[in-house]
């Protein structure tokens, strides 16, 4: 029998690779001579870099960068040589990706800017910035990388990426005309200006997202990412009328058309996906399609004959086509056997051929549940497994 154990992470407790490894070794503890394929997913947040490069055998390398309020963070940026890469994954990065030369730069917001960096009470989106993977975009581009992959799941930030393009050699002006040092959103209104260019020596970068925000809006980065990094209600609509102000300046400075702002995706990790579009012309993809053809996913669930699968909450949200409700979804299309293992489900109805297993107790508070993770996901699939 084999098995195909394809996890993302369980948010603060357990990473996807730790996920598929209690899998594989709770299939094997039930099930002796069982084959399992361990497959981490990532939907551009923690674990993006690391997964994407170990799964083509690239290599690593720490940087130091400075986190979403200061301090000290250490990155990855992970170098993958093209023809590593497969095919399907090489054409969704574009052009700079063709050929059998060179490498792919991959790196991920969420470790240099990420809202994990961060305690709860110092979780403040007005004064957070995205400078950090500024730096991290500045150390792949000085490898020598055709181009820079950025995860962007998980941030801190709703600075529409002025923090990291001030990395990059973008400033936002007082009236006197001098450049604002840190232009958080807090400062914004004190900005009168854009000013200064893109390197040209900065390869393309490509920006892997899975959401379909626009930038402003009641679906926009603010309205309905930024109470869950500390955007307190009082504070939206001040922030919503700042927000579009500097987006008009900064399309001005560029030259690029305001309507920008409007495409989906545009509002990714506080709208770094809009200024990096503007401001270096950055293409956006689908996060879970690039890391599905990445991984070789359709192939490995095909392959299998029972699929594993799981996060740290699986609910209706989770099968519109990202993560583990699409793992779920392609091999049921498949007739396979498909299990998933979530800290809590809240499904709507059920859906046919899927168990869903809620490894949490009901009676359990909250940060209990989160420590003993490892072994209550370790117990629900190992007793998934001896029933199979």
């Amino acid at each position: 029998m084999r098995v195909l154990a394809a996890f993302d992470k369980f948010r603060g407790s357990i990473s996807a690779a730790e996920a598929c490894a209690i899998a594989a070794g709770a299939v094997a503890s039930a099930r002796a001579g069982w084959e399992v394929d361990a497959c981490p997913l990532s939907d551009g947040g923690e674990g993006f870099t690391e997964i994407l490069t170990r799964a083509s055998g690239g290599s690593e390398r720490r940087v130091p960068v400075s986190g979403p309020r200061g301090g000290a963070a250490a990155a990855a940026v992970g170098l993958v040589p093209i023809d590593r890469i497969p095919q399907g994954a090489r054409r969704r990065l574009g052009a700079a990706a063709s050929g059998e030369e060179g490498a792919v730069a991959v790196i991920e917001m969420a470790s240099a800017s990420g809202l994990a960096l961060l305690v709860p009470a110092e979780r403040d989106p007005l004064r957070a910035t995205s400078a950090g993977t500024g730096q991290l975009i500045r150390a792949a581009g000085a490898t020598g990388a055709r181009v820079i992959l950025l995860g962007v799941g998980g941030s801190a930030t709703i600075d529409l990426g002025l923090g990291a393009l001030g990395e990059l050699g973008i400033g936002c002006l007082e009236a006197s005309g001098a450049r604002l040092e840190s232009p958080v959103p807090a400062d914004w209104p004190g900005v009168r200006g854009i000013g200064g260019r893109i390197p040209g020596t900065l390869p393309p970068i490509v920006v892997a997202c899975d959401v379909d925000n626009p930038l402003l809006g009641p679906l926009g980065a603010a309205a309905a990412y930024g109470p869950q990094k500390g955007l307190k209600p009082g504070d939206l609509a001040a922030h919503e009328a700042e927000s579009r102000r500097m987006a008009a300046m900064m399309c001005a400075h560029f030259g690029r058309p305001e309507d920008l702002a409007g495409l989906p995706g545009a509002g990714a990790a506080g709208g770094i996906a809009f200024g990096l579009m503007v401001a270096a012309g950055a293409a956006l993809v689908p996060g879970f399609d690039l890391v599905s053809s990445w991984l070789d996913l359709d192939g490995r669930i095909a392959a299998a004959d029972v699929v594993l699968t799981g996060e740290g909450l699986f609910d209706d949200s989770s099968l519109r086509g990202k993560g583990p409700g699409a793992v779920a979804r392609r091999a049921l299309a498949l007739g396979k056997s498909v299990h998933v293992f979530a800290g809590g489900v809240a499904l709507s109805r059920e859906i046919p051929g899927l168990a869903a297993h809620a490894i949490s107790p009901r009676d359990a508070a909250p940060a209990e549940a989160m420590a003993q993770a490892p072994m209550l996901l370790f117990a629900s699939v190992r007793q998934a497994a001896s029933g199979l």
